[in-house]
């Protein structure tokens, strides 16, 4: 999936203080922070699945979708999960 984000001349120029290309460094900070997410759901959703004798989907993207599904996890700002 594809994002465009806009910056400011001072925002470019202020990552180029930190990276020679700021458009990897974005990519990094969001592929990153995206694992982050993968770890913290596939805990919960562990979790749940044990607690629940419920057998764990095969894959990332798998056990991601799965925890959605079971209402372990909801989408940021959506209404409060009752799992």
């Amino acid at each position: 999936m594809d994002y465009t984000i806009t910056l400011t001349d001072t925002q470019v120029k202020s990552l180029e203080y930190i990276t020679d290309d700021p458009k990897n460094w974005i990519t990094n900070a969001a592929t990153a922070r995206a694992q982050i997410a993968t770890a913290e759901i596939i805990t919960k959703l562990t979790t749940y699945c044990n607690e629940n004798n419920i057998a764990i989907a095969i894959g990332e993207a798998a056990q991601v979708t799965q925890a959605y599904d079971l209402g372990v996890i909801i989408k940021f700002g959506s209404a409060t999960s009752t799992k």
